[in-house]
């Protein structure tokens, strides 16, 4: 590569690790919206959302406003040695908005990980038990235990020794792969009866619609039926909502279009609008579980973040985002159902709200698309187990014309895989 590109590509060669490798060659200047800007001025419409962080959008003006405003008072005090009314006032619209039973209590971290680690902490505090369930393709992070908890080799375990005990996968209903409910929930039997004694599992933890996984959602009677096995076990349920919340999914979280309500649930991402906050909300006798300063981080919490936190919440009710995010969901599902009739290499697509998937019968085909998609000005992102899945988590806030023109590149670039 040539130009400031290339050159910074050289410079982050030299100075950062292999491991923090890069989808993108090029690098960002500006962010607006939905859209970025390169240090050579070309641009590019964001259909990835720094990974589900941004429904809405880069540089919300509301957000910006509330970060510089908070900017004005203080950066940073530690909460555990100095609190805030700011922090307490968050958790209080949190508790009166996550669909938990009864009373809720809600604490703040800064990465996603960090939640999914301290909602762990918080269930084995409860129940005074130790096992964990996750499941097959899930993804839950990057630290020990939450690569434990990934149910993913490559890259995410690979190479870095033995993982945190106490921590087994069961199966993920999946029609694609062939994994019913039953199937799924024969999986779990099958833990109690050669792994752990369902008296000594602390929790079991799900994504509700499974983000690195490949965009499946879980069926209504999967989540009835595993809400009653944990009632019968005393087993909590969590709820990894991470990537699904704040208006994604069409509704404020994942698990309001279920009746079940999970124990505790754990979020992050788009909570900020791209600060670095993320929480673990849960039934009130249970978040309690954990002693004085067993909770806690230098930054959790971080007054930047939390300002940040209530604009998105103020953005979300105001334009109706979740409306907003049914609607483009929509729009988009009748796009690549239209593309599938003539494209045999489409073989599922997958929606919940704006959280939208295609799903392609080979890798190389979904990367393919991608890499045009990226020469295009189109930004997108691949998931699933063997990549051959492209996810869509544009900002909900997006303009029409220039979701529009997306689509329309998009078209574009599967009128070559349509069959003859």
């Amino acid at each position: 590569m040539e130009g400031k590109n290339g050159q910074l590509q050289q410079r982050k060669d030299d100075a950062l690790p292999r491991g923090t490798g890069n989808l993108c060659q090029w690098y960002v200047e500006q962010a607006e919206n939905a859209t970025l800007r390169d240090v050579e001025g070309n641009t590019w419409i964001d259909f990835a959302g720094g990974i589900a962080v941004l429904n809405t959008g880069h540089r919300h003006p509301r957000i910006v406003k509330a970060i510089v405003d908070q900017l004005e008072k203080f950066t940073h005090t530690a909460f555990q040695v100095t609190p805030y009314e700011s922090y307490v006032a968050l958790a209080e619209r949190i508790n009166s908005a996550v669909p938990i039973a009864g009373k809720a209590k809600t604490a703040f971290f800064s990465t996603g990980a960090e939640a999914v680690e301290n909602a762990v902490k918080v269930a084995r505090a409860a129940t005074r038990r130790h096992g964990i369930i996750t499941f097959g393709n899930a993804f839950h992070g990057r630290t020990f235990m939450t690569m434990a908890m990934t149910g993913k080799v490559a890259p995410y375990k690979r190479d870095f020794g033995p993982m945190p005990a106490s921590v087994w996968h069961a199966r993920y209903p999946n029609p694609i792969t062939g994994i019913s409910v039953e199937d799924a929930l024969a999986s779990l039997q099958d833990i109690f009866t050669q792994d752990i004694a369902p008296q000594d599992v602390a929790a079991i933890v799900l994504e509700p619609v499974q983000g690195e996984g490949g965009f499946h959602i879980a069926p209504p009677e999967f989540l009835t039926r595993l809400r009653n096995l944990a009632d019968e076990h005393g087993i909590l349920l969590i709820a990894d909502e991470v990537q699904t919340g704040f208006a994604r999914t069409g509704k404020l979280f994942a698990m309001d279009h279920y009746d079940v309500k999970p124990d505790l649930i754990t979020m992050a991402k788009s909570l900020a609008g791209g600060m670095p906050l993320s929480a673990v909300s849960g039934r009130a006798e249970i978040m309690d579980a954990p002693g004085p300063g067993g909770l806690g981080g230098t930054y959790a919490g971080n007054p930047l973040a939390i300002a940040a936190a209530h604009a998105v919440l103020d953005v979300i009710a105001e334009e109706q985002l979740c409306a907003r995010s049914v609607r483009l969901g929509a729009q988009l599902v009748d796009f690549l159902s239209s593309a599938r009739a003539n494209c045999s290499a489409i073989t599922d697509i997958r929606a919940l709200g704006s959280m939208v998937a295609v799903e392609f019968s080979q890798a190389q085909t979904a990367q393919a698309i991608q890499q045009q998609a990226m020469a295009r000005g189109l930004l997108l992102l691949t998931c699933g187990p063997q990549g051959n899945v492209i996810r869509f988590l544009y900002p909900l806030t997006i303009p029409d014309t220039q979701f529009s023109k997306a689509l329309d590149i998009l078209s574009g670039i599967l009128k070559p895989y349509q069959d003859s």
